[in-house]
């Protein structure tokens, strides 16, 4: 099979185009999956120091029989919690209910041949302080 002087080149840009289709692929599947375990680790984070937020009751009320969250000792010992493990994040407290932000970021492997360098998580969690009846 005789090519022409004007096909020449055209399986070199078609080869070019196909690897760089499937380096975009490999970039989102291995890149979101990294994405993805660092989500996860920032939701293990929120979940711990909500616990340890909620976990911070008023000395008073337990003396009182009827044990609540102290706000401020609750946001202060979550965001303990996160300096000691070294996350980053935010802390409400509402009520009994403690909510805890964690945000992180995964450097990408292969997506930074397309020019994506990073991708940000974020994974929010809740606790609510029970006292020993379940309420």
């Amino acid at each position: 099979m005789a090519t022409t002087e004007h096909e020449r080149g055209n399986v070199t840009v078609f080869v070019l185009l196909l690897v760089t289709a499937l380096m975009s692929m490999a970039g989102l599947v291995i890149d979101a999956g990294g994405a993805l375990a660092t989500k996860r680790q920032a939701a293990t984070a929120a979940e711990h120091a909500a616990r340890v937020g909620a976990d911070a009751l008023d000395s008073a009320s337990l003396r009182s029989g009827h044990p609540v969250v102290a706000p401020a000792r609750a946001r202060t010992a979550a965001h303990s919690y996160l300096t000691r493990i070294g996350a980053t994040g935010t802390v409400t407290v509402s009520g009994d209910t403690v909510t805890v932000t964690v945000t992180d970021r995964y450097k990408t492997a292969l997506l930074t041949l397309i020019g994506i360098n990073r991708l940000d998580v974020a994974a929010t969690a809740a606790a609510v302080s029970i006292n020993e009846d379940g309420n």
